[in-house]
């Protein structure tokens, strides 16, 4: 059975919630599967894989980060 990912739900994202439009998942991810191009942007994940640690659940005010 596969290990669950993160993923962004871009219905609930809101980086404006975060300071200065700067991603607080993104930024808690020590793998950088999420990252953000630029500070307001939701960010977006790459297709290396989660270690499952979900920290950046945690940390996102908006809570858009979600198990899959």
């Amino acid at each position: 059975m596969p290990k669950p990912k993160a993923y962004v739900d871009y219905n609930k994202c809101n980086p404006e919630l975060c300071k200065d439009g700067v991603c607080l998942a993104a930024q808690e991810c020590e793998l950088k599967i999420l990252h953000q191009d630029a500070p307001y942007e939701p960010p977006e994940t790459t297709s290396a894989p989660c270690k499952g640690c979900f920290k950046c659940l945690r940390v996102c005010p908006a809570k858009a980060i979600v198990k899959m």
